[in-house]
């Protein structure tokens, strides 16, 4: 793995040491079924709001230690544009705080410089959310995310970013931390739901008024060359308006009225999954989504590849528990839906890909 200045491979940390990419232990397979919860909240062991439990300690901290970078770094592999047009679109998965691997995937594309600088002109790139807990660095990831977005700007390119899940969770954990909400299923809190999913002590304590003033204004959804970028593979966006500019709108205008129940169920309602997996409703629920807001195509991240795949949980022939293989994003859904969490979190692979896919 390639290093940058200011940033080393993180140390071993519980519940994240792999060789390669550290990671969760292995997810247990999530049960068809959830009678305890709201109606259409199907939360999973890997997001999993707090119902009336107590949140865990001892949340470890990660110091990180500079290393040289680098010698040398790959070129972009931009698709033939015409000229005088936009530059290629490039989108990244699920992060979940693993700077590392996202410098080097970023490196491997050519978007960033052996320095960890914006290298890719008027290339597009946009985030789906998910920047912070499980891994070390979530508060890192933010500031790298937002100082691409400047050099990108000054490039005549641009690097952009969704509201993922986690987001709405970090900034409830921050701003209301153990002030009881209505869950819908029974008393819960932000802090001990943050706790719960990943959350790092050492991310709160990094965590500035600029942050939360940055994630609080991001885009739920977006449209680039026919590709309908979101977090959650859920149909719950309809829910905010029939338009991309109402859903961003309304949902910015939530978070915004600083209400801790409000904010809880814009949370509750994109920790939903699996709205596009099953061969039948599936396709349906895709289409309804490209209807009512564009595209031809939906890509998400949010529901890792290997649930999506029902590879979590397996076992080898051994007997012992082996890791997902995720080379790349899946497409699935009669070719609707393009799923991006490569499972970085469990030793996955942490996707960044040029689209459209294959060109």
């Amino acid at each position: 793995m390639p290093h940058f200045p200011g940033y080393a491979a993180h140390p071993s940390v519980p519940g994240y040491g792999h060789p390669a990419h550290p990671a969760a232990p292995p997810v247990p397979p999530v049960p068809p079924e959830y009678p305890d919860y709201a109606d259409g909240y199907t939360p999973t062991a890997r997001d999993l709001p707090v119902i009336g439990q107590g949140a865990p300690q001892d949340v470890p901290t990660v110091e990180l230690t500079p290393l040289s970078p680098p010698q040398q770094q790959p070129q972009p592999q931009s698709q033939h544009l015409p000229a005088g047009g936009p530059g290629p679109l490039y989108v990244v998965g699920d992060v979940h705080g693993y700077l590392d691997e996202l410098y080097e995937a970023l490196g491997e594309q050519g978007l960033i410089d052996a320095q960890g600088h914006w290298a890719a002109g008027n290339a597009r790139l946009w985030f789906l959310g998910d920047f912070t807990d499980r891994g070390p660095d979530g508060v890192g990831v933010i500031d790298l995310v937002m100082r691409l977005s400047a050099e990108a700007a000054a490039a005549g390119g641009y690097c952009k970013a969704l509201m993922g899940n986690h987001e709405l969770l970090l900034i409830g954990a921050k701003r209301f931390a153990d002030t009881p909400v209505n869950s819908g299923a029974g008393t819960a809190s932000f802090q001990a739901a943050w706790l719960l999913n990943g959350g790092q002590r050492s991310d709160m304590e990094r965590l500035e008024d600029h942050h939360l003033q940055w994630m609080s204004r991001l885009d739920a959804i977006a449209e680039e060359d026919g590709h309908l970028l979101v977090h959650s593979d859920t149909t719950a966006y309809l829910e905010f308006g029939d338009s991309i500019e109402d859903v961003n709108d309304a949902i910015t205008e939530a978070i915004q009225r600083n209400d801790p129940d409000e904010v809880w169920d814009l949370f509750r309602k994109f920790t939903k999954r699996f709205a596009f997996r099953d061969e039948e409703t599936g396709p349906l629920a895709a289409r309804e989504l490209l209807a009512t807001y564009g595209g031809s195509r939906l890509v998400h991240g949010h529901s890792p590849i290997p649930y999506l795949l029902g590879e979590v949980g397996t076992e080898d022939a051994d007997g012992e528990d082996s890791a997902p293989a995720v080379e790349g994003p899946h497409l699935y859904a009669d070719g609707l839906a393009l799923a991006m969490d490569g499972g970085v979190t469990m030793a996955g692979k942490l996707l960044v890909v040029q689209l459209p896919l294959g060109g």
